[in-house]
């Protein structure tokens, strides 16, 4: 059964019917790339250009991830990242960072014209912006730490939105486009002359040696090198899981009766974000965040956003809603490179932030000069296995929080009731021995049973009720209300009960 996010997400309304086939039988090629995104197809292009041979392997269609559920901002000026660098690792740290960033827009619109992708790309300023008088000493220093770290950036007064703002950091020249048109143009470039791409293949195993193997339900892949381009990775060495915490957003699409979406790339400077972007003929809000897996998430997350544009705009109608998940590492820092510090064949990209687009983009970039035996004077930044002190505690937070909620959700009773008493549309939580079942009635009264241990490390799961999903509180897997994988770390489905 699809969650919100796969009927109504604007970008994945252009997917189309049919794609790239499976992966069957056995194949080699010089890398494989586990994952069908942004991350993973700009890696695989490059790559290619380099002469590799890429098979990309995809579990469900290409881009239908974060990749085809987010806000389609492609910039190097994102939120308070600068000032909060800064912070946490120093000005050189955000100079680099900017330098990466500001590659990945340019990446970006280069592809765009060479390889021609039908994607309405647009070129738009990019602001910061403050909402509030309480905001303004927050975009201050984002401006500041911005500017120290090498962009373009300016104070203004004068942003395209219909309420004021007590200043804003404005960055010009960045771009957005249609970002799962965008995704398929590039599987389109890799696909061909000796590289492919494959849909429906969820990836069970990968075996690092000479050569690697990557296995799927129904076949194989051996390459000299593996990319692991799965937003949150799926294989549990290297201990992702651990450093990441997985963050979700709610997106809306709004159609407005009169007058045109600003013509900016918005994003306040406080909480919560009020993030605004545009179409050429669509309002695109953002917002309302919360830790994967929170409790009692309904659909006033989809409702404030729908009531921040009524106030604000002449809204005709409200015509798409998503949400995406985003790993944000817990140094605030992505991590691209090998897979574990003794890997020699195997690399990772993620950690994006809530930046995919730009971030992505420069993951795959050193990635590829990587496994062409490059070096960016950017590139040591982002190892995955940098030790940050000053980010310990909050490491230590995170890995508490999912130590309570291991053991909390054992330990909460369920609901009195059984799976008579869930009504059209509800979710119930049942105790079954010393296990919990959860159910879930659809609108048409079919009830969905599965089994709450998530597949990944045997956290019990939480229901989405705006995403009518199971989501887990410690590494954020989802699963739909059978049971299928919905994102990772897990990549098996829920156990089903018997009745």
């Amino acid at each position: 059964m699809p969650t919100t996010t796969g009927e109504h997400s604007l970008w994945l309304a252009a997917q189309p019917a049919s794609g790239f086939p499976p992966l069957t039988g056995e194949m080699t090629v010089d890398v494989a790339v586990v994952g069908g995104g942004l991350a993973g197809l700009t890696t695989a292009l490059l790559l290619k250009r380099q002469g590799a041979s890429v098979a990309v392997v995809e579990a469900d269609r290409v881009g239908s991830g974060a990749s085809g559920n987010n806000t389609a901002k492609v910039t190097a000026l994102q939120s308070t990242v600068y000032s909060t660098i800064t912070r946490r690792h120093g000005r050189e740290a955000a100079a680099d960072y900017a330098a990466a960033s500001a590659a990945g827009v340019a990446k970006v619109a280069e592809l765009v014209e060479v390889e021609g992708i039908d994607c309405a790309p647009r070129r738009l300023p990019a602001h910061t912006y403050a909402r509030t008088e309480r905001e303004r000493s927050t975009v201050e220093a984002e401006y500041k730490a911005a500017r120290a770290a090498g962009l373009d950036v300016r104070l203004d007064d004068a942003v395209d939105l219909p309420f004021p703002v007590a200043g804003a950091v404005r960055l010009a020249d960045q771009l957005t486009l249609h970002p799962l048109r965008y995704a398929l143009g590039l599987a389109a470039a890799v696909d061909g002359d000796g590289s492919a791409v494959y849909e429906h293949s969820r990836v069970r195993e990968v075996a690092e040696g000479r050569p690697c193997r990557v296995r799927t339900d129904r076949g194989t892949v051996h390459a000299d090198r593996v990319v692991v381009a799965t937003h949150f990775p799926i294989l549990d060495r290297g201990l992702y899981f651990a450093r990441l915490e997985p963050s979700r957003s709610y997106c809306v699409a709004v159609r407005l009766r009169h007058g045109s979406p600003p013509a900016t790339l918005a994003i306040n400077a406080g909480s919560p974000t009020w993030s605004i972007g545009s179409t050429a003929d669509s309002l695109v809000l953002a917002g309302q965040s919360h830790h994967a897996g929170a409790h009692g998430v309904d659909d006033r997350r989809y409702q404030r956003l729908v009531d921040f544009a009524h106030r604000h705009w002449d809204v005709a109608e409200v015509t798409h809603r998503w949400s995406a998940q985003d790993p944000v590492a817990y140094d605030r820092l992505p991590m691209i490179g090998t897979y574990t510090p003794w890997s020699s064949r195997l690399y990772v990209a993620t950690g994006f932030m809530k930046w995919g687009l730009s971030t992505a983009t420069f993951a795959a970039m050193l990635l590829a000069d990587l496994l062409a035996g490059r070096s960016r004077p950017w590139g040591r930044r982002f190892d995955p296995h940098r030790v940050s002190a000053r980010s310990l505690p909050t490491l230590g937070r995170l890995n508490a929080t999912v130590a309570t909620d291991f053991v909390a959700d054992r330990l909460t009773p369920a609901r009195s009731g059984g799976p008579q008493d869930v009504g059209p549309g509800e979710a119930r939580v049942v105790r079954d021995g010393l296990g919990k079942v959860g159910y879930y009635r659809d609108a048409g009264g079919e009830l969905h049973a599965v089994s709450l241990r998530c597949t990944h490390l045997g956290c019990y799961l939480r229901f989405n009720s705006a995403e009518r999903s199971w989501d887990c509180p410690c590494h954020g897997s989802r699963f739909d209300v059978d049971g299928n994988v919905l994102e990772g770390p897990a990549t098996a489905p829920l156990d089903r009960p018997d009745s």
